[in-house]
């Protein structure tokens, strides 16, 4: 898929995870859609489950591309797996900003998701994560928790879908046993999929949507780019640089 028409800038290539779900499918198709109106052609690449991949849309490209992994914590798929890409793709001008989070914009997206859902001041919240074996991503997790709970003004604690402990279902029930009070979950996933799809079974007493298309997501994402796209002009103005080198942005 490509959308926009600001043909004399870098391409952005949003890689997501990948999902059999055809709503999550569409989902990051509409993020990208969002996107494109404010910076121009956005391609979406997939990791894991469909493609295309992120080598695939590199060489299709053949051109400068800023890459923004759009997954909410840093373990393997950002430190492995876009890297490995980027090399075998043999684009020579690509720019890789940071995962996506965490981020106080998106701890942000998190709260509102949560009213939407029904949660009010008071309410105890558990932040469901898909989890990971990488100890970096582990950390960021536990860094999106901090600045969530920054926001509501109480702790919240972290339950994982897919990989380790503890689970977001025996979270939930040990916090409404020691609480006492009404549990919703806050999904951070970025689309609906299988690990979404299991958090309706959490015992919770809500449980928001996925961060979804949202503008401050969108806001983010632009934000991304644009810093990528100032990497690139320095990076112009400095000389060519070496094949298959991968440039990392510093967090904006």
């Amino acid at each position: 898929m490509m959308s926009g028409s600001n043909s004399g800038r870098p391409a952005l290539v949003l890689v997501a995870h990948g999902t059999r779900s055809p709503r999550g499918v569409e989902l990051v198709a509409a993020l990208a859609e969002e996107v494109a109106a404010s910076v121009g052609p956005t391609r979406v690449a997939f990791v894991d489950v469909l493609g295309p991949s992120p080598s695939e849309v590199l060489r299709e490209l053949d051109a400068p591309a800023v890459v923004i992994p759009a997954f909410l914590a840093s373990g393997y798929h950002v430190h492995t797996d876009v890297p490995r890409e980027v090399a075998d793709s043999g684009n020579a001008d690509v720019h890789v900003t940071p995962a996506l989070g965490p981020d106080p914009v998106l701890a942000a997206v998190l709260l509102h998701r949560l009213r939407e859902a029904g949660w009010q001041s008071g309410d105890a919240v558990v932040l469901a994560a898909a989890g990971s074996s990488d100890p970096r991503a582990l950390t960021d997790v536990r860094r999106a928790a901090a600045m969530l709970a920054e926001l509501t003004g109480d702790r919240v604690e972290i339950g994982y879908v897919a990989t380790g402990e503890p689970r977001v279902p025996d979270v939930v029930a040990r916090v409404r046993d020691e609480s006492g009070r009404r549990v919703f979950v806050a999904s951070y996933l970025l689309a609906h999929g299988l690990f979404h799809s299991r958090l309706a079974d959490a015992g919770a007493d809500g449980v928001a949507e996925p961060l979804g298309v949202h503008a401050e997501l969108v806001r983010l994402l632009v934000s991304r780019y644009r810093a990528g796209v100032e990497a690139v002009r320095v990076t112009a103005g400095a000389g060519a640089a070496p094949r298959h080198r991968r440039r990392v942005l510093p967090v904006r």
